[in-house]
């Protein structure tokens, strides 16, 4: 699991140039971080893409379900990710991909700052935490890391109160003009679930006009 997570994060900082590069400066302000990851696809205002999940729990009862869905994007502020048919016991999986979201709507129910940069797989990043504005007695914190080269979201902790600890690893791709998702990969070790989870993403439509009867329209 480790190996995957870093080759899914050399290939970004490769493909993003960043390679050997010195530790950049950053801002301090949560808002501008924030700003800087948005304005990564500037000319980007939507987005539909095919999503492939496989999920397989390692411990009983051992099941390893499949997902098909589709990921839907409008800015400023609707994402979604939708599955064809998600079995009852795989409904929580859902969640975390819809959790992973879109920064334009993080500051809407939570305050976030930046913490202190910290080294992931040897690679500088910038760390936003992230905490419920209404107290949770669930969540108690996430951490979102944001490479400083490219300014994408490479990966997303969310801790619980429970003691549990789910991670999503996330790189990217060029289609076209655009930086878009690739792939994810997700470790669940929360009480009485442990799991890992393996997305891809499928050709993007981008720039399309969405209609009422579309998942992920308001």
């Amino acid at each position: 699991m480790l190996r995957l997570a870093t080759a899914f994060l050399a290939a970004l900082m490769v493909a993003n140039g960043a390679a050997g590069a010195g530790t950049p400066s950053y801002p301090s302000d949560p808002n501008a971080v924030i700003e800087r990851m948005l304005d990564r696809n500037p000319s980007l205002q939507s987005y539909r893409a095919r999503i492939h999940v496989n999920i397989r729990m390692l411990n009983f009862p051992f099941l390893a379900p499949k997902l098909d869905g589709t990921s839907f994007y409008r800015r400023p502020d609707t994402y979604e990710v939708v599955f064809d048919r998600v079995p009852g016991y795989a409904r929580g999986f859902q969640k975390i991909f819809d959790d992973v979201g879109d920064p334009g709507v993080w500051e809407r129910d939570q305050n976030v700052a930046v913490a202190p940069m910290q080294s992931l797989w040897g690679h500088p990043m910038i760390v936003l935490r992230l905490t419920k504005k209404i107290h949770s007695t669930i969540l108690d914190h996430s951490l979102a890391y944001v490479d400083p080269y490219s300014w994408a979201l490479v990966q997303m902790q969310w801790y619980y109160t429970s003691g549990g600890v789910i991670t999503m690893t996330q790189s990217y791709r060029q289609q076209g003009a655009f930086s878009v998702l690739s792939a994810q990969h997700a470790t669940i070790d929360i009480p009485h679930v442990h799991a890992v989870a393996d997305a891809t993403y499928g050709s993007y439509q981008t720039n399309v006009a969405f209609t009422s009867g579309d998942a992920g329209t308001p």
